[in-house]
């Protein structure tokens, strides 16, 4: 038994001596002229999903108008995003988005509809929302345009941080 204690003693000492050295190099900073690195507070994600303000394409007094052009996400974090027609013309929502995102479904009237690749594009013959649940993966700038009425206004962008 007293050489397992000499043993231990000898280890115990030897932490002893190795950990001042180890505090030593975090006082040891050359960089004291160098500035500091802003750093912008992220919002934290979360396991639920999150509503995306909705977005609105056409009213009533004005086909071509949109209540928001420009998205900012977080990567990693989970979404549900309300598209919906409100003007009395057809729609053909395309973004990039959707092909940097995970799909989880579409729902449109309670109807879901689960896929293993992005759409191309959502179309709306009539007033109505399509629901889309995703996850943001890919950071980056996307646009969402409606590709005919893109010069009237009828289009955005979407940042993933």
């Amino acid at each position: 038994m007293p050489k397992f204690s000499l043993i231990a003693f000898a280890a115990l000492f030897g932490l002893a001596i190795a950990t001042p050295a180890a505090f030593a190099q975090a006082d040891d900073d050359d960089d004291d002229d160098a500035p500091q690195a802003q750093t912008q507070e992220q919002p934290k994600v979360t396991r639920a999903s999150k509503n995306v303000p909705e977005l609105i394409l056409g009213s009533k007094d004005d086909n071509f108008t949109v209540n928001q052009k420009d998205f900012e996400l977080v990567a990693g974090q989970g979404y549900r995003w309300k598209i919906t027609s409100a003007g009395g013309l057809e729609y053909k929502f395309f973004t990039d988005l959707f092909r940097n995102v995970w799909m989880n479904q579409i729902v449109i009237n309670d109807l879901e509809v689960h896929m293993n690749g992005a759409p191309a594009w959502l179309e709306f013959d009539a007033a109505g929302t399509i629901n889309v649940q995703f996850t943001a993966v890919r950071p980056g700038e996307y646009t969402w345009s409606v590709p005919d009425l893109a010069d009237k206004g009828m289009s955005g962008k979407i940042i993933i941080k």
